[in-house]
């Protein structure tokens, strides 16, 4: 009798395939979007420097003037009991917050929010930075850690400076444990077998001779939940004419 494949153990929802987010400090963000933000610019001191589970970068702790607190990706070379601010009027220098339209042309910035007054969506990873290019009119072109240019609103705001934590992926992991506890603090599996290594009765692309499906990898229409692995939604089917 063969088991559960992955896909359906993962959809159970089973603590082995849940992030442990209470373990997480919080969600980093910028300051909520007031007057305050868009009108001048209020200045916060970094109390502390922490560590997440659930972040790849460090983390500072920023505690504001009118007493509000929040967590933030650190950028490197910032420190504990430095000043900072966030607002339009907010110089640009390192771990300030403020409009895109007041960030210089060539600047390194990240935490780069999607709309005004979402948090920061782009460039947030350990070591990443995205580069101010132009500004033109209302938007502000944006090259992102992809090299991709982008455009945004100019009252998107950013944080100056390269996130902490650069070079992680360059460190070697040696051994096979490390990598289990990076992933399991995150609610990642490992390791992770292939599907055409298992037997027939352990996947849908299990057995045969060799590591080949040996069927199409597109799910059929209304496969039942075993069955559906593979190109689920694939962009296209059939066979390519000219």
């Amino acid at each position: 009798m063969g088991k559960r494949i992955i896909s359906q153990r993962r959809g159970k929802g089973s603590f082995t395939y849940r992030a442990h987010s209470h373990r997480w400090l919080g969600e980093l963000s910028n300051r909520k979007y007031d007057d305050s933000e868009k009108n001048s610019a209020v200045e916060g001191k970094v109390v502390d420097l922490l560590h997440s589970s659930g972040h790849s970068a460090p983390i500072m702790k920023v505690k504001y003037s009118n007493g509000e607190t929040i967590l933030m990706s650190a950028p490197h070379g910032i420190r504990v009991n430095d000043s900072i601010k966030s607002g339009s009027e907010a110089e640009p220098k390192l771990g300030n917050t403020l409009p895109l339209k007041k960030i210089p042309e060539g600047t390194d910035i990240y935490n780069i929010e999607g709309l005004p007054g979402d948090g920061g969506k782009f460039a947030r990873t350990a070591g990443s930075a995205a580069t101010v290019v132009s500004h033109t009119g209302e938007q502000t072109i944006v090259r992102l850690p992809s090299k991709k240019e982008k455009a945004f609103s100019s009252n998107c705001r950013a944080t100056i400076g390269i996130i902490a934590g650069g070079g992680r992926l360059e460190k070697p992991l040696c051994k096979a444990g490390k990598s289990w506890h990076m992933r399991h603090a995150r609610g990642k599996l490992y390791p992770q077998t292939s599907g055409v290594a298992m037997n027939a009765v352990d996947h849908p692309f299990g057995s045969g001779r060799g590591r080949h499906v040996g069927k199409s990898k597109i799910a059929p229409w209304g496969a039942p939940p075993g069955r559906n692995v593979g190109l689920i939604r694939a962009r296209r089917t059939g066979r390519k004419r000219a």
